[in-house]
């Protein structure tokens, strides 16, 4: 799916469950959110909606509809954070790394941590430079 869809947070709540559960009927739908759980008609409407937005297929079993995701997470996941980091951040990484590094309370742990994913890719890259 090249276009962005747009996911309201209750969507995208939704689509969190169908992701792990990969298929799912309202009902089951249902018993994976938070309580208090919203009403079966609300949860309807907003996989039809999903449905609309091409997020979701469903199969039929008589007059019941397993529902499943179309969009995959990873693929939704990448775009929502490129339309963040455009948003917020001039659509500069380098602007991103300065606000973890300066403006994020993060600790000195979390630092190490992301300095050892950035020399892991580094190196990686460099390997495949070779």
């Amino acid at each position: 799916m090249s276009d962005l869809v747009r996911l309201t947070k209750a969507e995208e709540e939704i689509m969190q469950v169908l992701w792990k559960l990969r298929k799912a009927y309202v009902r089951e739908i249902i018993k994976e959110l938070p309580l208090p759980h919203p009403a079966y008609n609300t949860v309807s409407t907003i996989v039809r909606i999903l449905e609309k937005k091409g997020a979701v297929g469903h199969e039929s079993f008589g007059k019941s509809h397993q529902y499943f995701p179309i969009i995959e997470k990873e693929s939704y996941r990448k775009k929502q954070f490129g339309g963040f980091i455009k948003n917020y951040f001039g659509n500069s990484y380098k602007s991103l790394a300065s606000f973890f590094t300066k403006d994020a309370d993060l600790s000195l742990k979390e630092l190490e941590e992301i300095q050892q994913l950035i020399d892991k890719q580094i190196a990686e890259r460099k390997n495949k430079e070779q």
